[in-house]
């Protein structure tokens, strides 16, 4: 099973027009106000933190080389090409760090598994954005990458943020630029039950093993100057819980 080429091709276009800018991308905040947080609930349940890190939906690979910092290997994947050509752009002394890959290609999850074995796994804010029949197909594959030692953390979008951000998309001046271009690929959030997340995952397999609420930050901001943060549910999953 591989992603729809609607899916694919919205984020080839979304990723080609990105010039790889600090702060161009609406939810590419700072290491320090993402994945640094997550790490210090997220580091805290990893029992071996020597297994490679896969930084799943890395994007143009910015929360990748903080975390390569924490982690002895580090390997970003990205179902788009263009966003792992802006990553190896922007990561010239490690580009083997990053790689293309379709998370809900079963064959090709399997593969990187044989080659990697276990492997812990950070996830932010995918799964909202896959079509609704590829969700349990991800997790599935999350389930197959962190085999029996590695523990995954999820982080999604809560529900209410979809609330917000259908307000910020109906202002009277319209979206806020940043915001612009999600919308204009056709990469609108969806809109997962908080519940199903974890529902995902243990159908998959595996164990909840800590779980949280953190805001999302974003690199926008509101017209009263305060920047858009907006609500996310944390997972930490594995199966030696």
């Amino acid at each position: 099973m591989s992603v729809t080429s609607r899916y694919k091709d919205a984020w080839e276009g979304f990723w080609s027009e990105a010039s790889g800018e600090p702060g161009e991308v609406f939810w590419d905040a700072e290491p320090a106000l993402t994945a640094g947080p997550h790490l210090a609930v997220y580091e805290p349940h990893v029992t071996d933190p020597g297994l490679t890190l896969v930084d799943l939906g890395c994007g143009n690979g910015t929360q990748t080389r903080f975390l390569a910092d924490r982690f002895p290997q580090v390997l970003g994947v990205d179902l788009s090409a263009a966003a792992i050509e802006l990553a190896r752009r922007q990561d010239k002394q490690c580009e083997t760090r990053f790689r293309e890959i379709d998370a809900v290609d079963g064959a090709m999850v399997a593969q990187l598994h044989a080659e990697l074995g276990d492997t812990n796994v950070y996830m932010r804010g995918v799964l909202h954005q896959c079509d609704a029949e590829d969700r349990q197909a991800l997790a599935d594959s999350i389930a197959v990458l962190v085999g029996e030692r590695g523990r995954a953390f999820v982080v999604e979008l809560a529900e209410a943020a979809g609330q917000h951000l259908r307000a910020l998309a109906q202002a009277p001046a319209g979206p806020p630029p940043k915001l612009q271009p999600v919308f204009r690929h056709g990469l609108q959030p969806g809109s997962v039950p908080d519940a199903d997340v974890a529902e995902f995952f243990t159908t998959a397999g595996l164990g909840v093993i800590a779980r949280g609420e953190l805001p999302l930050t974003t690199t926008e901001y509101a017209s009263d100057g305060s920047r858009i943060e907006l609500p996310s549910k944390w997972l930490i999953v594995g199966r030696n819980g």
